[in-house]
């Protein structure tokens, strides 16, 4: 049987429908059954091809949203506040109360750190998309393939309840005769 009749087979089996009305996810997947090929890892998902600013986008969001960054932007900002209140007397303070330029700096940041965390969570909820098309992928030939199981296995049990039928009308037919014998040697 080759490929294109095993796969309208089973697509009229599995999903009652005809192969070529099948979507081409459906399709691909019914493919991946006929021809017993495993999905395995989908590549695309495995292949690192971001660019030099996405990398460096992921590593900013990675660095920004992690409690060492919080901790260490907390003392940092500590060590400015105390530094500016303690040396105000000396005419060592670069920035006294109000912190005109840590709030400068404060906005700064905010400003370049926003947009480069949102590129890696776009770039991030994109790849988790194809992740999830392909965990779908996966699913649906598993579900296919337990159906497909399910059909063999009733197959079987049709079978063998029809072997044991048999058997028992020949049982029975030999029971009638050897009644008959028994009762024809009685009389």
């Amino acid at each position: 049987m080759n490929g294109a009749n095993r796969s309208e087979e089973l697509a009229q089996g599995l999903l009652n429908c005809p192969y070529a009305e099948l979507s081409p996810l459906q399709k691909s997947v019914i493919d991946l059954i006929a021809a017993e090929t495993p999905s395995g890892a989908d590549p695309i998902l495995s292949r690192d091809d971001r660019t030099f600013g996405q990398r460096l986008a992921d590593r900013v969001a990675s660095i920004g949203g992690s409690w060492g960054f919080i901790i260490g932007f907390g003392l940092a900002l500590i060590l400015w506040i105390g530094w500016n209140q303690v040396a105000k007397g000396g005419h060592l303070a670069f920035d006294p109360y109000p912190f005109i330029f840590l709030n400068l700096m404060l906005s700064m940041l905010a400003a370049i750190q926003a947009p480069v965390i949102m590129m890696s969570q776009n770039r991030q909820s994109a790849q988790d998309r194809r992740a999830a098309e392909h965990d779908y992928v996966v699913n649906l030939r598993a579900e296919l393939e337990i159906m497909h199981l399910h059909d063999k296995m009733d197959a079987m049990r049709n079978l063998d309840l029809a072997r044991l039928v048999e058997a028992q009308n020949q049982t029975l037919n030999l029971l009638k005769v050897q009644i008959a014998e028994l009762s024809a040697g009685r009389n």
